[in-house]
């Protein structure tokens, strides 16, 4: 073999990293950015709530900050910030181990994982940017029915980010997964990436 299990599993997580993680990362960033920018803060006596309607009764563009988990859990908790920024790090770092150690074996798994550590990384940014300190939560769906599970919604599902989209995402991934079960491999996919040649076919 021209390369051991241990590389071939970086090189793999590497180009997920890449094509799949950057750059959802770099656009739950400029999103981030955009609102930032071009809302004003709401925290701020007297800046009022800014809506853009996108879509009316469904959706529009909201700023809110969140210290607490994805969709608001949490929020305004004085240590939040720093709880769940240590829980963010403790992840990713558990995830690149379970990795090098083939706790996903497949592509579905893959992808979730690549999906965790850009949504991960995505909120732990908002975290540690100066003068930040908060999670940019901005799209605002009204759910039908909503209003009736939370009547204090008004029928608005809590404000959500690229980031966290990623995290969900990556967990209905890895529910799939778990109910597909291993899937057979590939014995001319698993030599090719040993190394080995493969041999074609005779053809007349």
């Amino acid at each position: 073999m021209l390369f051991s299990d241990g590389k071939l599993a970086r090189a793999r997580l590497m180009k997920l990293l890449l094509y799949l993680s950057l750059p959802l990362y770099v656009l739950d960033q400029l999103t981030k950015l955009w609102i930032v920018k071009s809302f004003p803060d709401p925290t701020v006596p007297g800046n009022g709530f800014k809506v853009i309607e996108v879509i009316p009764d469904f959706f529009n563009l909201v700023r809110v900050h969140n210290t607490g988990m994805a969709f608001g859990m949490f929020n305004g908790n004085p240590y939040a910030n720093w709880i769940f920024g240590a829980i963010g790090i403790t992840a990713l770092t558990g995830i690149i181990l379970l990795w090098k150690k083939g706790a996903f074996p497949d592509k579905i798994t893959q992808v979730a994982a690549a999906l965790l550590i850009s949504g991960i990384l995505g909120n732990i940014t908002d975290r540690a940017l100066p003068g930040r300190g908060y999670v940019v939560d901005f799209l605002d769906f009204i759910l039908p029915f909503y209003d009736r599970i939370v009547p204090s919604s008004g029928g608005h599902f809590p404000s959500f980010n690229v980031a966290d989209s990623c995290i969900c995402v990556a967990a209905g991934l890895l529910v799939i997964s778990a109910f597909r079960g291993p899937g057979t491999p590939d014995p001319k996919a698993s030599k090719e990436e040993d190394g080995e040649k493969v041999d074609e076919p005779a053809r007349d």
